[in-house]
């Protein structure tokens, strides 16, 4: 070998170094030894703080005097179904008391046309002029809180009048009817003397005013207007009309362009709102050519549900007017889709109509009339002619009159809303003739009409801010008006969701199981998964589709609709489900077996399920303790009760509603309050909790005043709740020095217990061995967390055995500081310099402070709680370090599970003009600023002191209209979607592993062990070894996107559901003639500007 050959092997030898290098080598029994001591204290602290030991030996004491029943499911639902039944039964009392007397008063009243007569007026109540005198229709109205009316300020003496901004308040129209039913104050104060637990009772006038008792100040929006018209609401146009199939047709000839199509456009709007989940629609918009505004659509009528209706409506904005208009093929392709549906008994099977909209008529069109309609007429039309042109009104008059419909001209935006409402007088007419008063149940809805609505959507659980209403239509019983068939307007009462359900108690139900409610369509009137709401900036909004969501939506593991369609149609019955359920916020999930256990709710379109979950949840635990030991018990300060609960009805008389549930429970037993009702099996439950987990108190109380500071400087709380919904819970620092103060109170619903589930702690711990601790890091995006996690809740459940049947009888814990548990987890992990490594194989001596390693405390579903690196801590694991999940996942030790939601909300970009335009052209910059300051101009003209022109401020929908149609310019939308997302389970089989993983020039060494008795993982892996080039396991949700064919498929598929049992589309004695005339209209100089401010704009 010559001189040169060294240093070129040398050279040689460098270069191969790389790929030579030696891995950390992790000894796997230190990392075990680490565990196992970090573990060991750890059980130590939360068994001694928390007391678990000492209230699993105190209810193993009194295992003999206990009896575990198991729940007959069945048995169940049927009892909640017929208290329910019951219930809703005396709601459709009280409005059959009120459609008495009001059509009894109508007879009686006779129609004056000068009639004078001063009323409440819900705007202007109590208001006073610059003379300190009451203004016109504002007398004084005492307005007092009211705890039943969710604390707002109410008469319960008299109704009073809300009417919409664009309806004159001293119309004779109104006034007679004003007059008229005034006699229903009487009706509605003896009405709720009768059933105390009646919220809302009201009539809606067909004329427009709104009679609501109690009365209530109604307050105008942000734009001083009044939208609310109650002739749009569901409960009137579903009592007023039978279910409907509608083909809307709408012009969108060259001769539509500018005001006539934004008329037109909103005359769509305003019959889409006139539409319900028992409706079917469509739309065809005609020019040159017929086209269905959703292809998807085409040749089918889709259910009316809000989420098609908003669909549509968004649709409808985009509409462009050019071309010629031929309106001969657009009524021919309408008549064929209803007749279709018709033969083959689809859609509503009652009434079918076509919604003309245009701006004239010049074919021959009574040839399509002849072949698809007549003699039948079985179709209505109704004709809507846009703009002032009056030289098609005797043709487009001639369609409505010849096909059993109404015709109107609208000429303005102001116009609109009175004459849509026109149609559904004449669906009307067969029920009014014939006298049927129907009662209808309508859909679940939010009522954000009325004030402090906002308040109400932030203070409680959103699957209990829905309501549904009953409501009967009021008929005129003159004789000379008979054939007219006048619907005088709808009667209704409003019943709150959580008033039924609290007829299903929690505790009934076990940790995991609930009630729920869905309507004859198959969607959703209550569900605790419901989630109604979503956060828009920082405030919270109704989706656009909260209320149709369907039961397969929320039970979607039901793939095979077995449920859904037996609840559909009514059945009785049950079935077993192994199902997938996300708690905290969707970041960790449960694997329940639940039994579904359904029936109907007879005389109502709703069915009931109630669910348990297999094991613990199909068991009661029935104790047995004496008044007298038991009322000692519940007084120590320590324990609190269920808020949301009903140990004992409070709400319904005056003097019980200041009672908490707590003080209720205490006068009833000390005997103190005869009048009180009580739920006695739930009170001896509580009785029996108090007196076994008495000893708490004084275990933690010795505990907090004997605590060293310096060893577990960091424990802030110990707590415990019962299958009663009994808590207690001690301090142990001052309440200024707790971490998280939301704990445990009504700003922490997921820590307390609620009408719609058990605390968090609580149902996550009954899912795991008793004995066995769940920790939680408090998540990052907590407002109380300062912008990273400092808690951490922990929580064990203590299970009883009788004859061989376990129930999870309670749950305990505490809440500590992240500090605490990290430093005793760093001394845990290292090795002290004077260790003997002869027996270790690899790096020793060992510590996590080393830079050669990374170390990690996870939980079960892969969330850091201890990490070196503290922004890390609660964030998952696999976006830190997604090479070891990655491993970790492939081995079996995590499993990814997909969940989907199907309520979620999507960024959609919406459409806008490109920003880049204003750049190509200086002149056209300056042509737009122009416009803008022209069209704001005649904007304000628009809106300034309008009632000098015109004292019925019909305005108001034209502005509504106006801004809305800005809401739209948003760059990025929220729209309703579907979504996947991945949670990530440890597999508990799996105690401990290590691997290697290849990352380039070398190899990364992790190490996992289990800490026992709990839901915890130790991780060590080597820092040495960069795997930055493996992506990331993430959580991120992703929206399922259909491909066009699968969405259309979607979109047109029509589910099972059960129509409404009764139908009135047409009587023989109906005066078809009575079919509308060209309406005069008090025209505004001021209104003319409108057509050009909203064009420019």
């Amino acid at each position: 070998m010559g001189p040169w050959a060294i240093p070129w092997m040398m050279l040689w030898l460098c270069c191969l170094l790389p790929s030579a290098r030696a891995h950390t080598k992790i000894p796997l029994d230190t990392v075990k030894s680490w565990a196992d001591a970090f573990g060991g204290e750890l059980y130590s602290i939360v068994t001694k703080y928390s007391g678990s030991l000492l209230l699993q030996k105190k209810y193993k004491d009194v295992e003999p005097n206990l009896k575990i029943k198991e729940v007959d499911g069945l048995e169940l639902v049927k009892k909640f179904s017929q208290q329910m039944e019951s219930m809703l039964r005396r709601k459709v009392e009280a409005v059959e008391r009120l459609v008495e007397a009001a059509e009894d008063a109508d007879l009686n009243h006779e129609y004056n046309s000068s009639l004078e007569f001063d009323y409440y007026n819900s705007v202007l109540i109590n208001e006073k002029d610059e003379n300190d005198n009451y203004v016109e229709l504002g007398d004084e109205f005492v307005l007092e809180p009211n705890e039943h009316f969710n604390n707002l300020l109410v008469n319960t003496t008299y109704s009073n009048i809300q009417l919409p901004t664009n309806v004159y308040n001293k119309d004779p129209d109104i006034l007679n009817g004003v007059y008229m039913s005034e006699a229903l104050n009487p009706v509605f104060v003896d009405n709720f003397e009768r059933d105390p637990t009646l919220t809302w009772q009201y009539f809606g006038s067909s004329t427009g005013f709104f009679r609501l008792y109690p009365g209530i100040k109604w307050l105008p929006d942000e734009n001083g207007v009044i939208s609310f018209d109650c002739r749009n609401r569901g409960w009137y146009i579903q009592a007023a009309t039978s279910p409907k199939d509608i083909v809307i047709v709408v012009d969108v000839s060259g001769s539509m362009k500018g005001l006539r199509l934004t008329i037109a456009k909103h005359t769509i709007v305003t019959i889409l709102d006139t539409l319900g989940e028992n409706d079917f629609v469509n739309i065809i918009a005609y020019n040159d050519y017929v086209h269905f505004v959703e292809p998807c659509f085409k040749g089918i009528l889709v259910q009316a549900d809000r989420d098609n209706r908003e669909h549509f409506k968004q649709l409808v904005d985009e509409l462009q007017a050019k071309g010629v208009g031929t309106v001969n093929k657009a009524l021919a392709e309408s008549f064929k889709i209803l007749r279709e549906f018709r033969d083959a008994g689809q859609g509503c099977l009652c009434n079918q109509a076509i919604m003309l909209i245009t701006d004239g008529a010049l074919e021959d069109y009574e040839a399509v009339f002849e072949k698809y309609n007549w003699p039948d007429r079985k179709v209505r039309v109704f004709t809507y002619l846009i703009g002032r042109e009056v030289t098609f009104a005797p043709n487009v008059k001639w369609i409505a009159c010849n096909n059993k419909g109404y015709y109107t001209q609208i000429s303005t935006l102001a116009d609109v809303q009175e004459n849509v409402m026109e149609y559904l007088h004449v669906l009307s007419r067969p029920m009014v003739i014939n006298h049927d008063h129907d009662i209808i149940w309508t859909e679940a809805y939010m009522d954000s009409a009325l004030p402090q609505s906002a308040e109400l959507f932030s203070s409680q659980a959103q699957s209990l801010l829905l309501m549904t209403t009953v409501a009967m239509p009021v008929f005129s019983k003159k004789n000379e008006t008979r054939s007219h068939g006048i619907l005088l307007g709808v009667v209704g009462s409003d019943v709150p969701l959580r008033e039924l359900l609290k007829l299903a108690p929690r505790y009934k139900l076990g940790v995991h199981g609930y009630a729920f409610l869905n309507t004859n369509n198959g969607y959703i009137l209550s569900h605790p998964d419901l989630r109604p709401l979503y956060k828009e900036g920082k405030k919270l909004k109704p989706k656009p589709n909260y209320n149709s969501v369907d039961l397969s939506e929320v039970e979607w593991e039901d793939q095979d609709e077995i449920l859904r369609t037996a609840m559909i149609n009514g059945e009785t019955g049950y079935l077993t489900m192994d199902v997938k359920v996300p708690v905290d916020k969707g970041k960790r999930v449960l694997f329940l077996t639940n039994d579904y256990f359904f029936t109907d709710i007879s005389g109502t379109p709703f069915s009931l399920g109630v669910v348990l979950s297999r094991g613990h949840g199909e068991y009661i635990l029935l104790g047995n303790t004496s008044v007298e030991e038991g009322l000692h018990d519940l007084l120590q300060p320590d324990l609190s009760l269920a808020d949301e609960w009903i140990y004992c009805i409070t709400d319904i008389d005056p003097d019980h509603r200041k009672l908490s549930q707590l003080e209720a429970m205490i006068r009833f037993l000390n005997g103190e309050d005869p009048d009180l009702e009580c739920d006695e099996e739930l009170l001896q439950e509580v009785l029996f909790d108090a007196v076994v987990t008495a000893p708490m108190e004084a275990y933690w109380t010795a505990l907090a005043l004997n605590m060293s500071m310096e060893t577990e400087a960091g424990v802030e709380m110990a707590f415990l709740g019962t299958r009663a919904g009994l808590m207690r819970s001690v301090p142990y620092v001052g309440s200024e020095k707790i971490s998280n103060r939301r704990f445990l109170t009504r700003r922490d619903k997921e820590s307390i217990f609620t009408m719609d589930h058990f605390p968090l702690w609580y149902r996550r711990a009954a899912e795991h061995p008793p004995g066995s601790f769940i920790y939680s890091v408090v998540s990052e995006d907590d407002p109380e967390g300062g912008g990273l996690p400092k808690v951490v809740t922990v929580s064990t459940a203590v299970a009883v055995a009788v004859n061989g049947k376990m129930g999870i009888a309670a749950a305990v814990g505490v809440q500590m500081k992240l500090e605490l548990l990290q430093r005793k987890f760093w001394k845990a992990t290292q090795q002290p310099n004077d260790t003997d490594c002869s027996a270790f194989d690899g790096a020793c001596p060992l510590s996590c402070q080393d830079d050669i390693l990374n170390c990690f405390l996870i939980d079960n579903n892969g969330f850091i709680l201890i990490s070196k690196r503290p922004a890390e801590t609660g964030k998952f694991f696999g976006a830190v370090d997604g090479s070891v999940m990655t491993q970790l996942l492939n081995m079996g030790m995590f499993r990814r599970v997909t969940m989907y939601d199907y309520q979620a909300m999507c960024k959609v970009h919406s459409h806008h003009h490109s920003g880049a335009r204003p750049l190509l052209s200086p002149i056209y910059a300056f042509l737009a600023a122009v416009k803008w300051l022209i069209s704001d101009f005649l904007i304000f003209l628009l809106e300034f002191n309008m009632s000098n022109f015109w004292h019925s401020n019909n305005l108001a929908d034209a502005k509504a209209v106006f801004h809305h149609s800005h809401k739209h310019k948003k760059h990025d939308v929220l729209q309703p979607c579907d979504t996947e997302y991945p949670v990530f389970v440890y597999e508990p089989a799996i105690q401990e592993t290590n691997g290697l993983i290849k990352c380039g020039d070398c190899q990364k060494m992790f190490v996992v062990q289990q800490i026992t008795s709990s839901n915890l993982l130790l991780l060590i892996t080597d820092a040495t070894c960069d795997c930055s080039g493996f992506p990331p396991v993430l959580l991120d949700e992703k929206e399922v996107k259909y491909i066009l064919p699968l969405k259309c498929e979607r979109m047109r598929s029509q589910k099972l559901r059960r129509r409404p049992d009764s139908c009135h589309a047409f009587h023989p004695e109906e005066n078809a003639q009575d079919c509308g005339g060209a309406a005069e209209v008090s025209i505004s100089p001021m209104l003319l500007l409108l057509p050009l401010a909203l064009l420019l704009r």
